[in-house]
């Protein structure tokens, strides 16, 4: 049984193995893990004995905080289901999840009340007395301290098993509406105990959290950092400031990171005098979400000396499919890595649903313990997207002969011009190598003679014009990838989901009809 205690659970046994240790700390605050399990405690017994049991469905609209944490925490001891909820959303998206998902309590940070408070009406299955504030007092909100205050500290008293749901997460939406993805306790004891491995980690690190508790991607990794009794700084989503990063990871001597191609790059671009922090504490790094391109890569590994550098590919449905490791980043430039322990194998299958030769495009698809359950309330796109026991995000890719993969774009975003095939990162690869590039996404946007055509929407960070673009690409890329057109815009322009993925989508709906 030890094997599959879930979160909660586990939590009770590092407050007894880890007395003195800091479990979270953030700006001003820090919790030892006896402390932390207490709050824990009592949160999970005042939501209990509001009328919640087991199966309900509490949602969360918060930005990173120990709070947050907490709920997760709460929630795995209880066999409720949290509901995290981008923060980033305006009202009817917010409305759209909270019912989509039947959440019967609705938690929100107190700055993001006012979002709540303008659709209340349209929220029939939160009762009046079930929505809480974290932060400062709001009206028709009870404040989250007092459920901490009210509820018992003994455990609760719960039956939650490894199969039984935790999280129902929406995905961002990079290619249509967002859709409820539902996560057992074991998929993520498996995130837990495979990543410890994978990447070496033990209860002596301290974690950075910096991305967005909203998303999976933090819950891959923050509680890993819990789970094992290791340590882990919150910090907001929002507040990202390179040099405020640096000097956190030197006061608080963090040994790893997740963070985002977009992340790391402003923070090769700070000024000189940020570089003096010490940062000799950084052992290992993880790049995410996005494909953190060679110049990228090499930059980091040059900023962090004799950092360990991974790079992982998953998504929501199916956990972290593939790692590229520190002795591989150089070796294998472009690559994503090889299966993660525990992933059972992937497939790569072209358009006829047979397996594609070495070297060949085809879609990727993967099964493993991280797996997800379906989407909520809609089985027919659970289904559409398995092939047997294989599930796939949509991603195209090919593997070398070593067996290594590399992602080629999303089956969504792949460009058809003259009949040709444009697969956006190869040609965005090549522009943000460009000195003066900061950022770039790639589009097929409507041509009446090419069908698409394709255009570069570039960030950037010095001076540069159209056709310096598109003669820096033209030796090369084949004539049909080069973009036709490239247009500048600043660097708030550019949509982004939570872990900064670029849509695309977005993109392509903002410059329709314009170019």
């Amino acid at each position: 049984m030890a094997l599959w205690m879930n979160l909660g659970q586990i939590l009770k046994v590092n407050a007894r193995k880890f007395p003195n240790s800091v479990a979270l700390r953030d700006r001003t605050r820090q919790f030892t893990y006896p402390e932390l399990n207490t709050r824990v405690n009592k949160l999970a017994d005042s939501l209990l004995k509001r009328g919640l049991q087991k199966g309900d469905k509490v949602a969360v609209l918060m930005e990173n905080s120990i709070e947050i944490v907490e709920i997760f925490l709460a929630t795995a001891k209880t066999g409720i289901i949290i509901v995290p909820i981008n923060f980033r959303l305006v009202g009817h998206e917010v409305a759209y999840i909270v019912n989509n998902s039947d959440a019967r309590a609705l938690i929100v940070h107190d700055e993001f009340a006012p979002v709540v408070e303008a659709i209340k009406a349209e929220l029939p299955n939160i009762e009046t007395d079930n929505y809480f504030v974290v932060g400062d007092d709001r009206d028709a909100f009870e404040p989250y301290e007092t459920l901490i205050r009210q509820g018992a500290a003994n455990e609760p008293d719960a039956v939650v098993k490894p199969e039984d749901t935790w999280i129902l997460i929406y995905t961002s939406g990079t290619t249509g509406k967002p859709k409820g993805v539902l996560r057992s306790h074991e998929s993520h004891i498996a995130f837990y105990l495979i990543n410890a491995i994978d990447f070496g980690f033990n209860e002596h690190d301290i974690c950075m959290n910096v991305m967005p508790l909203c998303h999976i991607n933090s819950t891959y990794f923050t509680f890993t950092f819990t789970y094992i009794g290791a340590s882990v700084y919150i910090h907001p989503a929002r507040s990202f400031r390179p040099d405020e990063i640096l000097k956190i990871i030197e006061k608080e001597k963090i040994t790893f990171i997740s963070l985002i191609p977009t992340h790391y790059n402003l923070i090769l671009n700070v000024p000189p005098e940020a570089r003096k922090a010490d940062i000799r504490s950084i052992k290992k790094l993880l790049c995410s979400s996005a494909p953190v391109r060679q110049k990228v890569k090499q930059e980091i590994m040059d900023f962090f000396p004799g950092v360990q550098l991974y790079e992982a590919y998953g998504s929501t449905e199916a956990g972290i499919v593939t790692v590229l490791k520190p002795e591989d980043q150089m070796r294998k430039l472009g690559s994503i890595g090889y299966e993660s322990l525990g992933t059972d194998s992937i497939k790569i299958l072209d358009e006829n649903g047979d397996e594609a030769g070495v070297g060949e495009v085809g879609e990727l698809y993967s099964r493993g313990p991280m797996l997800f359950d379906g989407y909520y309330k809609m089985p027919e796109k659970t289904a559409s997207s398995f092939h047997g026991e294989w599930f796939s995000a949509g991603d195209m890719a090919t593997r070398d002969a070593d067996g290594f993969y590399q992602i080629v774009d999303r089956k969504d975003n792949m460009i058809i011009t003259g009949g040709e095939h444009v697969y956006p990162s190869e040609l965005e690869e090549i522009i943000g190598g460009h000195e003066n590039v900061f950022d770039v996404a790639v589009l097929g946007i409507p041509d009446e003679k090419w069908g698409e055509k394709v255009v570069a929407v570039v960030i950037p960070k010095g001076a540069v014009n159209e056709n310096e673009i598109i003669d820096y690409c033209r030796p090369k890329v084949a004539g049909y990838k080069c973009p036709k057109q490239v247009l500048f815009i600043k660097p708030e322009e550019m949509p982004r989901t939570a872990t900064g993925k670029i849509l695309h989508r977005i993109l392509r709906e903002n410059f329709q009809g314009k170019v």
